[in-house]
């Protein structure tokens, strides 16, 4: 009886290509040389990797070619395909965006009432003049939308935007967000148990990863005169771990912090009398 196996569909080349073969290898699954691989497998989970162009996988995790996917969010809402999200998965940030000609003046997005739309994302477009009522003109096209306006071909672009910096360039700026995009991994919705069994596992370790990126291991050497007033600064998993040291009147200090309020934590811990602080990255974390 054959192993039940799931099949993943991921960017072949591109921004998010490097990312998933790196989320998979930190969640320990090993792959089979990947460089120029139209398929793969894992030797040591149960797992099948399609690489493919990102604008077909949500097709083909609809069809059950493939049974899950990692593709961004501004992929997979343009398609409209029927999948369901899991997982965010936190790489590939982007936002889909209305920009104008930067000596254009523009108030709301009525002003872009008749105006000629040039973008590789007809239907999102569309969908945000509906929800607006504005009419306009939309222009698919499939590469190098920012130098639309600059040689005629529309008035106006909607674009993937990650620095800003191109559109900067093409002498354009944003004046609309439609959509923030990220990765997410994707599933088919007729998966069987077992399937979402697998599914459940992965999940688990793509969790327990970017749980750790989220966090920092701190040890430090604290006074006992100090420490109450030290260990409520650490808040940790449950409560930090404190451990006697050689020295008389003083205690090793283990805890976990978030990267959100790593920094303004530290100083607060060097202010209450907290020295030898060490910061260490962790690799996976279970709750």
């Amino acid at each position: 009886m054959s192993q039940t196996k799931l099949r993943i569909a991921i960017q072949k080349s591109g921004r998010l290509y490097e990312d998933s073969v790196k989320l998979l290898a930190e969640c320990g699954i090993d792959l089979r040389n990947v460089k120029d691989r139209l398929k793969t497998e894992s030797d040591n989970f149960p797992l099948e990797v399609f690489f493919l162009r990102d604008d077909d996988i949500p097709q083909y995790v609809e069809d059950g070619v493939a049974d899950i996917g990692i593709v961004g969010e501004n992929v997979l809402y343009e398609k409209n395909k029927q999948t369901t999200i899991v997982e965010q998965l936190g790489f590939g940030k982007c936002r889909l965006a209305i920009a104008v000609p930067r000596g254009q003046e523009y108030e709301s997005v009525k002003a872009l009432e008749g105006k000629r739309i040039a973008t590789s994302y007809p239907f999102l477009t569309k969908q945000f003049l509906n929800d607006n009522n504005v009419n306009a003109e939309i222009h698919e096209i499939s590469g190098s939308v920012e130098i639309a306006p600059g040689i005629g071909l529309a008035d106006v672009v909607c674009d993937l935007v990650s620095s800003g910096s191109t559109l900067f360039m093409n002498g354009l700026k944003e004046v609309e967000t439609i959509l923030q995009s990220q990765s997410v991994l994707i599933k088919n919705n007729k998966l069987n148990e077992a399937q979402q069994q697998l599914l459940k596992k992965l999940v688990f370790r793509i969790q327990a990863v970017k749980k750790a990126k989220r966090t920092k291991y701190v040890l430090l050497n604290a006074p006992n005169d100090k420490l109450k007033e030290i260990i409520a600064l650490l808040p940790g998993m449950k409560s930090p771990t404190v451990l006697p040291l050689a020295q008389e009147g003083w205690s090793s200090v283990h805890s976990v912090l978030s990267e959100d309020t790593f920094w303004d934590i530290i100083e607060q811990l060097k202010d209450k009398g907290a020295q030898g602080i060490l910061v260490v990255p962790i690799e996976k974390m279970i709750i």
